[in-house]
């Protein structure tokens, strides 16, 4: 779980450094002074930076402000101010989950520290790109920033900024399970903030460190640790560490089979992240939530909660926007190329002293390595095997079952029939199939149904309904099911108007001579059962009079026709142009009323 000093230190005024919170009501009285518009050159970009950095309400607007420091931060050529925009920018897209932008705006600030020599502002860039690759779960790279910006630091009178990335360096190594380390940074990041009297730096640190002491398992510690930093951030309003902090506590309460208390506490940290839009926060506290009500015995509202926090994750951590960020570190690290070469050159000099001494423990280290990464290599081999092998046993069984009724039948080992009460089913039949498969070879029969069948799946897939299965040439579907719609009539007609117009086009438009066929459909609507048939090979059906009827609508009809039952034709009869075709004797039910579907009304 991660937290890190999400009131990042560093913003100064022009000639001396001091560090600050944010402030929504300073945001507001001097909004007052920019709609006069009477400042220029460094009063503006000072008057725009304090708007930005305290506007915490509206974060399109503090990037607004953002965006106008760093324009005139260029054209007045003003590289510290240009540094301040870059950072402020960095820092709301960061706290809004767009991460991409935020490293482009982070490298863009280090760039304009170098040129305002400005260490200080360096070593505030590059904790801030550390904390984005900490969130991305890269350790590797994020304890390589956070080292860096500890160095510039060091070199500076900026206690507050030391002690800051002090404390998320901390955070890092706490999560690779470095905790003495972690411990050694918070003590002095602690003494730092205490001897400044800055309560909201003193408050993460002893949060912190409870986080620690609850990865060791001292629960005890670890509840007073975290329960006096919530009490500070409470007054100081600071909700995104509470956020975090309460899903530590929920865990705390879980191992002490306190069920109720880690759920309140897991929500509650679920509402507070969700009041001030923190995306990575959102997501991790419906990971919690979800976890509690898988282990009560609770799937659906575990499955629930579980796709909610895929749902937020995905947003922050997607895929392209991970490319693009190493894309922007290279960049950035070709840019600072020929400066790296020239330090190489001076440390290879003093290398040479000690090289000879040095050339049996490298041997020695090289021996030991070559075993350790062929014993990694086999095991990350191996586990690849098993994690492909799961994937493709879960990918097997969400394709012949419905996304919820594979997730339950993996927790609970059987799923439990249910039923729906509006359910619209989808029947299809080929005119002529059999005694083209009398005297049709196999292959060319399996080819000619395929052909269709593949067509069907990718239409039904399309308007979100459910393939129940096929027998022989008749094709059947649902909408409606597993999860209930309101619109699943008026999408099974959409589909059963795109299949329709698929046989069409494919009879007309032959130019091989393949086996066609012409289609009747058939479609009714009423409640139905459903549930899993089988132990052995997993078979998803429904039953019910509904599945009957819409049976006998399909073989009451014509080919080159869609034939509805009266019920259906209630919940259509606005959308569509139907054609009533009266009363039909129906097999085994007797007299029934039917409708030709015509087209659309709209």
């Amino acid at each position: 779980m991660q937290l890190f000093f999400r009131l990042l230190t560093l913003f100064f005024f022009l000639q001396n450094l001091s560090v600050f919170a944010q402030d929504q009501k300073v945001a507001d009285s001097l909004v007052k002074i920019y709609k006069k518009d009477k400042l220029t050159n460094s009063d503006k970009m000072e008057l725009l930076r304090n708007l930005s950095f305290n506007e915490v309400n509206n974060r399109e607007l503090s990037l607004k402000y953002a965006e106008e420091l760093i324009a005139l931060a260029k054209s007045e050529k003003n590289y510290l101010y240009l540094f301040r925009g870059y950072n402020q920018k960095g820092n709301k897209n960061r706290l809004s989950g767009d991460l991409n932008q935020a490293l482009e705006a982070y490298f863009k600030s280090i760039a304009a520290a170098v040129k305002a020599r400005y260490l200080a502002g360096e070593g505030a860039s590059y904790m801030c790109i550390a904390d984005v690759y900490s969130i991305l779960g890269n350790s590797k790279n994020a304890t390589l920033y956070y080292n860096k910006s500890i160095q510039l630091f060091r070199k500076t009178d900026d206690f507050l900024g030391l002690a800051t990335v002090l404390l998320n360096a901390g955070e890092e190594y706490s999560k690779i399970y470095k905790f003495a380390q972690a411990l050694n940074y918070f003590n002095e990041a602690g003494t730092i903030f205490q001897k400044e009297d800055y309560l909201i730096g003193t408050a993460y640190t002893i949060g912190n460190t409870g986080m620690v002491y609850a990865r060791q398992g001292k629960d005890d510690l670890a509840m007073k640790k975290i329960s006096e930093a919530i009490s500070i951030l409470e007054k100081l309003e600071d909700y995104y560490a509470i956020s975090d902090y309460l899903t530590y506590m929920s865990d705390i309460y879980l191992k002490r089979n306190d069920w109720i208390k880690a759920l309140a506490y897991a929500k509650k940290s679920l509402e507070l992240a969700q009041n001030r839009g923190l995306k990575d926060q959102i997501s991790t506290s419906n990971l919690k939530i979800s976890e509690l009500y898988q282990k009560s015995g609770n799937p659906k509202e575990a499955f629930a909660y579980y796709k909610n926090h895929i749902t937020y994750r995905d947003s922050v951590k997607n895929l392209e926007a991970v490319q693009k960020m190493a894309d922007l570190r290279t960049n950035f690290e070709v840019s600072q190329k020929q400066a790296e070469v020239d330090l190489m050159y001076q440390e290879k000099r003093n290398q040479k002293i000690i090289a000879i001494a040095s050339i049996i423990s490298l041997v020695l280290v090289f021996l030991l390595a070559v075993g350790l990464f062929r014993r990694y290599r086999f095991i990350k081999k191996t586990n690849l095997i098993i994690e492909s092998e799961r994937k493709r046993s879960d990918e097997l069984l969400f394709n012949i079952l419905p996304e919820e009724t594979a997730f339950e039948l993996k927790e609970s080992g059987k799923v439990e029939a249910k039923k729906f009460e509006s359910v619209t089913v989808l029947f299809t039949d080929f005119e002529g199939f059999t005694q083209y498969a009398e005297n049709l070879a196999p292959e060319k029969l399996v080819e000619s149904i395929d052909y269709y069948f593949s067509k069907f799946d990718s239409i039904i897939e399309k308007y979100d309904l459910e393939k129940i299965k096929t027998v022989g040439d008749s094709y059947m579907c649902a909408g409606g099911l597993p999860f209930p719609t309101e619109d699943h009539a008026y999408k099974m007609l959409l589909a059963a108007k795109e299949i329709l117009e698929f046989v069409t086009f494919s009879n007309d438009n032959n130019p091989f001579n393949k086996i066609r066929f012409k289609v009747r459909i058939g479609i009714n609507t009423g409640p139905v059962v459903a549930g899993v048939v089988g132990t052995k090979k997993f078979v998803y059906d429904i039953w019910g009079d509904t599945v009957n009827i819409a049976s006998r609508m399909e073989s009451n009809s014509v080919p080159g026709k869609i034939n509805i039952s009266e019920n259906t034709y209630a919940l259509i009869k606005n959308d569509f142009d139907c054609e009533c075709r009266g009363e039909v004797d129906v097999k085994n039910r007797g007299m029934m009323k039917m409708y030709f579907v015509n087209d659309t009304k709209n």
